[in-house]
C-alpha cells in the first residue's frame, strides 16, 4: 500500500504521521511546492519510527510527482488554510486552481488511484475533481463528514460527561458552518439515545457547537485545525487499505440518492478497497430532509462559482 499526501503543512503532515503510526501502509509520500519542506517533514517523522514503533517508509519530495507513481490512495490537502473571519467558501478562487492541477498531476502517475479531498471548500473541491479528472465516482471522496462527526461526538461526550468510546453520532450535509446536519435524533450513548440523558436545549447547543467547530478552532489557533483532520483522513485511508467496509460520512457525488443530483455532499458511505463501496440511504425526518435540502442549495451555489 502506497499513500501520497500532497501538502506538507500542518494537516498534511498530521495525515502522514497518523497513517504511518497505524502501520498499515508500506510507504507514505509527502509532497509540497516549498523547496525542502516535505523532505524535512518526512525526515523528522522517520526519526520517530523507532520511538513510535512503525515501519512505514515516509519520503518527501518538492513538486516531483514521479515520486508518487503507483499510489493506491492520494490525499489532497493543498491550498491556503482559513484565516480568522474567513469562510471556507471564500477560499474557492485560489484553491480551485491548485486542486485541479494537483489532481491532474497525481492521476498522470497513478491512473488507478483513489483520491481523498481535504482542501476547502471541500464539497466543491471534491465536485471539481469529479468534473475534471474522469475518475470513476467511487474513487473520489471528500473528507468533511468524518471530521465533523468526530467533533460532534466530542461535544456529545462533553455534554454527557461520558467517555467518547461510549458515544456514536453522525453529521451529514455540507462541510460548512451553515451546511452541517448533525443527526442528534440518532446519536447514542452505548446504544441509548442521548436524549435520554440531556435536555433538548443542551442537545441543540451541542448541535450549534458542532456546526461552528472549525470556526471556533480557527479563532483560537489563528489558522485551521490539523490534528483531527489528519486523524479523520487516516481513518478513511485505513478503511480503504484494509478493506474494512467501515461506514464514514463522506462527501460523495450523488445521482438521485437523498433526492439530490449533480453535487458532492456528506452522506454515509461504506469504504473499502474500491473507495466508496456503496452509499447508505437512511430514513430522515421531514425536518432533517429540509436541512439537507438547504445544505445542498448552499453547496450548489458555491459550485456555481467554479470555472469548469
Amino acid at each position: 500500500m502506497k499513500v501520497t499526501v500532497v501538502g506538507a503543512g500542518a494537516v498534511g503532515a498530521s495525515c502522514a504521521e497518523y497513517i504511518a503510526i497505524k502501520n498499515f501502509a508500506a510507504e507514505v509520500v509527502l509532497l509540497d511546492i516549498k523547496e525542502g519542506y516535505a523532505e524535512g517533514k518526512a525526515m523528522d517523522l522517520m526519526q520517530t519510527a523507532s520511538l513510535n514503533g512503525f515501519d512505514t517508509k515516509i519520503t518527501g519530495s518538492t513538486s516531483d510527482y514521479s515520486k508518487t507513481a503507483n499510489s493506491d490512495v492520494c490525499v489532497i490537502t493543498s491550498g491556503i488554510p482559513r484565516k480568522p473571519g474567513m469562510t471556507r467558501e471564500e477560499l474557492i478562487g485560489i484553491n480551485a486552481g491548485i486542486v485541479k492541477m494537483v489532481a491532474a498531476s497525481l492521476i498522470e502517475h497513478s491512473p488507478n488511484t483513489i483520491i481523498i479531498v481535504v482542501s476547502n471548500p471541500m464539497d466543491t473541491m471534491t465536485y471539481l475533481v469529479h468534473k475534471t479528472t474522469g475518475l470513476p465516482k467511487n474513487k473520489i471522496i471528500g473528507m468533511g463528514g468524518a471530521l465533523d462527526s468526530a467533533r460532534f461526538k466530542y461535544r456529545l461526550a462533553e455534554a454527557l460527561g461520558a467517555p467518547i468510546s461510549d458515544i456514536d453520532g453522525m453529521v451529514i450535509g455540507g462541510h460548512s458552518d451553515k451546511g452541517m446536519v448533525p443527526l442528534t435524533r440518532l446519536a447514542t450513548r452505548n446504544s441509548v439515545p442521548v436524549s435520554e440523558f440531556i435536555s433538548k436545549e443542551r442537545l441543540d447547543q451541542v448541535m450549534q457547537d458542532t456546526k461552528v467547530g472549525g470556526a471556533t478552532l480557527t479563532g483560537l489557533l489563528g489558522t485551521s485545525a490539523w490534528y483531527a483532520p489528519g486523524a479523520a483522513v487516516s481513518g478513511m485511508v485505513q478503511a480503504i487499505a484494509c478493506d474494512t467496509k467501515k461506514i464514514f460520512p463522506c462527501s460523495s457525488l450523488l445521482e438521485g440518492e437523498y433526492g439530490l443530483n449533480d453535487l458532492c455532499i456528506g452522506v454515509p458511505v461504506v469504504l473499502g478497497k474500491n473507495g466508496i463501496e456503496s452509499i447508505v440511504e437512511i430514513n430522515l425526518t421531514d425536518a432533517e430532509k429540509a436541512h439537507m435540502q438547504e445544505s445542498a442549495e448552499g453547496v450548489s451555489k458555491t459550485n456555481d462559482l467554479l470555472e469548469l
